[in-house]
C-alpha cells in the first residue's frame, strides 16, 4: 500500500491559475463555492483572518482550504476562534481521502496553536456534507449560522 500525504502549500503567482481552476462536481455546487468566491470573501472580510493554503498531493494541486485563524468570535457575522470555513477538493480527486486528510491536518495545525476546538458549518439536506464531518468526529452544537447552516464542533483535547 501506498501513502499518500496531502501537503498544504500558499498560493503564489506560480501556482494561482491551477489553483483557481479546482471544482468540485456539479451537484456539489451548492454546497462549496469556488476558490475564486473564497478569495474575495478573504479579501472582502479581513477582520475574519481568513488563513487559506492550495492543499497538494506530491506536485499537483487537488485541493483548497480556508479557515479563521485565531478569530475573537462575533455571532453570528464571524464564528471562531478556529472555524473551517472552506474545504473543496477538485472533482477528480474526491474520493481518495484528501478531504478527511486536510481536516486532520488542520487540526493538527491549529491544535499546535493552542486551539480546543475547530469549527465550521453545513449546508443542512440530505445529500450534504453532514456524514463527512460526522465520521470525522464533528458534532452539531445546536447553532446555526445567518445562512440556516447547521454549525458543528471538532474538540482537540
Amino acid at each position: 500500500m501506498t501513502f499518500v500525504a496531502v501537503t498544504l502549500h500558499e498560493i503564489t503567482e506560480q501556482n494561482r491559475a491551477a489553483v483557481l481552476a479546482l471544482r468540485v462536481a456539479p451537484e456539489q455546487e451548492r454546497f462549496v463555492g469556488s476558490v475564486h468566491d473564497a478569495l474575495d470573501d478573504a479579501a472582502e472580510y479581513p477582520h475574519a483572518k481568513p488563513w487559506y493554503r492550495a492543499v497538494y498531493v506530491d506536485e499537483e494541486p487537488v485541493g483548497f482550504v480556508m479557515l479563521s485563524w485565531n478569530v475573537q468570535p462575533r455571532p453570528p457575522d464571524i464564528i471562531g476562534p478556529w472555524f473551517l470555513w472552506k474545504i473543496l477538493v477538485d472533482r477528480p480527486h474526491q474520493g481518495l481521502g484528501y478531504g478527511a486528510d486536510v481536516v486532520r491536518l488542520v487540526a493538527d495545525l491549529v491544535r499546535a496553536e493552542g486551539a480546543t476546538e475547530l469549527l465550521t458549518s453545513y449546508v443542512p439536506a440530505d445529500d450534504g456534507p453532514a456524514g463527512f464531518y460526522r465520521r470525522l468526529g464533528f458534532t452539531p452544537t445546536g447553532d446555526l449560522d445567518r445562512a440556516g447552516e447547521i454549525i458543528v464542533r471538532l474538540p482537540l483535547t
